[in-house]
């Protein structure tokens, strides 16, 4: 995951904005492989989940980023988590805000099926990680409906004015 600033930014906000299939692919893989140094080996293959946006011209990364990882891991992806209700933007809400504008924001399409052994573990995916509060929020609304989920995946994260990232504790 690289720091959400520079060259990164200008590539996932094209990428945002411009998803054109192709080249909208091909960028997503070269991150994914530079990134797949760091990606934990798995006892049993995760299942992976796109966080989905509320807005009417929803962010199409997760979807995307979902799609490529199935590739290169050999993974399914499921569209398991839909939007409860809207919620605010939050491009200038701090950490305590955005927790409480995303708690409930999700529901589980589907409850785990009850099966004997180990739960296959979910990986949550989205583009850019700022407080973890929406990823927060999706977890619990997995976890509600049965699924154990393992972690995140994202492409960047988002530093704060001071350069310390504000998901490590603000």
């Amino acid at each position: 995951m690289g720091s959400y600033d520079g060259p990164l930014r200008q590539l996932l906000l094209n990428l945002r904005k411009h998803a054109d299939g192709a080249t909208s692919r091909d960028a997503i893989a070269g991150l994914l492989q530079q990134m797949s140094l760091g990606l934990p080996l798995w006892k049993q293959p995760p299942l992976l989940v796109a966080i989905p946006s509320w807005k009417r011209r929803s962010n199409p990364l997760p979807a995307l980023i979902c799609d490529e990882l199935q590739r290169l891991l050999a993974c399914r992806s499921q569209a398991l988590l839909e939007r409860s209700r809207p919620t605010l933007g939050q491009h200038h809400l701090g950490r305590a805000l955005r927790l409480a504008n995303q708690a409930g924001a999700f529901r589980c399409s589907q409850v785990r099926p009850v099966q004997s052994g180990p739960r296959q573990p979910v990986l949550l995916i989205d583009d850019i990680l700022t407080t973890g509060a929406t990823a927060c929020a999706a977890a619990a609304a997995l976890e509600e409906s049965g699924w154990r989920v393992a972690g995140l995946l994202c492409l960047a994260r988002t530093p704060a004015l001071g350069g310390d990232l504000r998901s490590a504790g603000r």
